[in-house]
């Protein structure tokens, strides 16, 4: 015991004195500095958007204790770049203490105008320096800045920003957001520069917003875009010839272009078709990383069509990709991916025909309830019942990574009318429910189920069919006659595949 006590007390004041200690001898550094990049990208950024943070890390090899004299950034105060250095945040460090055989972390982030980039290449540039004369050292930093067109709320005197009303709930309530009504002047959304989006941007009554081809539109968070009673959406983009470019297309997407950000879902709002708004027609767009791609309020007093949507994609919404309450809506080559909860929500009745969809739902960040399909004619609590008049389903491929990926609600006493034919469906529960009777002619012809589709890479939202397919060859061929062309402009009117893609045979 009394060995015991003793090396417990030398321990103890071993601590006490190294605690105490401040008579540490540092060298200065001598240009020997080594670092985890010679250059720091900070990627691309909108102007006037702060970017995420870099890291950069510096390392002393000696064998030494040293002393870094000064870490500064190139362009001093005149600088658009922030450190922080060893917890500490400014532009000009030191006297820095770094142990031999160890490391130090310096973060890196920018806030740059499109003013402040060099006026051919759009970058912005700056270098952090380590000592001076002859010992020093230079990482650059390097920001691609995109210029853009920005809209956003009105700020009142007291700060608070404008808000709008999206909706009335159940209980008479308004539901607003921060957001405004774009001006006559701001109704054609052209490819010449992007569009950043702060709130909610409003399509007012008796007005259409139109975007032509090639648009990139983005959102900052719980942004959107509101389609209000008696106004319209028309967007018109077209076929592609790279399909990675997507040069053709109109793209919605969030306002971060970092690459980490590429596939992060929710990171911005809806686009918000009010009750009341009809003649809506989508071409060629892409929707990611929202929180609900579109959100359809019908109204099924009207018998115009609530919204037209073909060669469209949309995947990465962290609730639902297409979300429709009593609408209608015709579709063709349309492509739902990955969504937190439920791909494509027919909900509250409605009217809907869907030619060679490709409806997928292999959500991978966490448990979903929801499958790739619900219809239904009534209220989650079954309070209320709106007709389901139809919902066709025809050529197409509902499936995911759930063991069921159809939802059928059907409400007491209202109609609930639908029909699948020449489809491919993953359902493997054994339901007594009769509404699951895939032998019922009524609701179900040339059913394909719980065949695997073979997509190419269905976790990356790539929906491509491989050759080896079921999928291949099993549409019906007078369906397709009135969809002659596939999201990629490949024919398929003789063994049509089904789905939004047609095969792509290799050889």
């Amino acid at each position: 015991m009394h060995k015991i006590f003793c090396v417990f007390s030398a321990l103890v004041l071993l601590l006490l004195f190294s605690s105490c200690r401040t008579d540490f001898d540092y060298t200065k550094s001598n240009g020997s500095l080594e670092f985890s990049r010679d250059t720091v990208f900070l990627d691309t950024i909108f102007s006037g958007i702060g970017s995420s943070t870099y890291t950069l890390k510096v390392y002393n090899r000696s064998s030494t204790d040293i002393s870094i004299p000064t870490i500064q950034l190139k362009n001093g105060e005149d600088s658009k770049y922030r450190l922080n250095v060893d917890g500490q945040a400014g532009q000009l460090f030191r006297d820095i203490p770094l142990f031999a055989q160890d490391s130090l972390y310096i973060f890196v982030e920018t806030t740059a105008n499109i003013t402040d980039a060099d006026a051919k290449e759009f970058l912005h540039t700056d270098a952090i320096q380590f000592d001076k004369e002859n010992h020093l050292q230079e990482v650059q930093l390097v920001t691609l800045i995109k210029d853009a067109i920005f809209l956003y709320p009105a700020r009142s005197l007291n700060g608070q920003r404008e808000t709008i009303v999206l909706d009335i709930n159940e209980s008479g309530e308004e539901i607003r957001a921060e957001g405004f009504e774009l001006g006559q002047d701001q109704l054609n959304f052209t490819k010449d520069k992007p569009y950043v989006i702060y709130g909610y941007a409003a399509v007012p009554e008796g007005k259409t917003l139109t975007i032509e081809a090639g648009t990139r539109v983005h959102f900052h968070k719980d942004s959107g875009i509101l389609i209000k009673e008696n106004a319209s959406l028309h967007i018109n983009g077209r076929l592609s010839e790279d399909r990675a470019l997507l040069e053709n297309e109109v793209v919605f997407e969030g306002n971060r272009l970092e690459p980490n950000y590429a596939d992060v879902p929710g990171q911005w709002g809806s686009i918000w078709i009010s009750k009341g708004s009809i003649n809506n027609k989508i071409d060629y767009l892409t929707i990611k990383n929202a929180t609900v791609g579109i959100l359809v309020h019908g109204d099924n007093h009207l018998e115009e069509t609530t919204l037209t949507l073909n060669n469209s994609q949309i995947y990465n919404s962290a609730n639902v990709n297409l979300w429709a309450k009593s609408a209608k809506i015709r579709s063709e080559n349309l492509v739902l991916g990955a969504a937190g909860n439920i791909s494509l929500y027919c909900n509250l009745g409605g009217d809907y025909s869907f030619i060679h969809a490709t409806i997928a739902n292999y959500w991978k960040y966490g448990f979903r309830a929801g499958a790739a399909l619900q219809l239904d004619n009534t209220t989650l609590g079954g309070n209320s019942a709106s007709a389901l008049e139809r919902a066709d389903f025809k050529n197409c491929i509902i499936y995911g990574s759930n063991p069921n990926e159809l939802n059928l609600i059907k409400g007491e006493n209202s109609t609930f009318n639908f029909y699948f034919e020449n489809c491919l469906l993953k359902h493997r529960n054994n339901s007594e429910n009769d509404l699951y009777n895939f032998g019922n002619s009524v609701n179900y012809h040339q059913m394909l189920l719980n065949l695997d589709p073979e997509f190419v890479s269905p976790s990356q939202n790539i929906f491509l069919i491989q050759e080896n397919s079921s999928a291949v060859g099993a549409g019906n061929p007078v369906t397709a006659q009135s969809v002659p062309l596939d999201i990629l402009g490949i024919v398929r009117t003789i063994n049509p595949t089904l789905g939004a893609f047609e095969v792509f045979f290799t050889n």
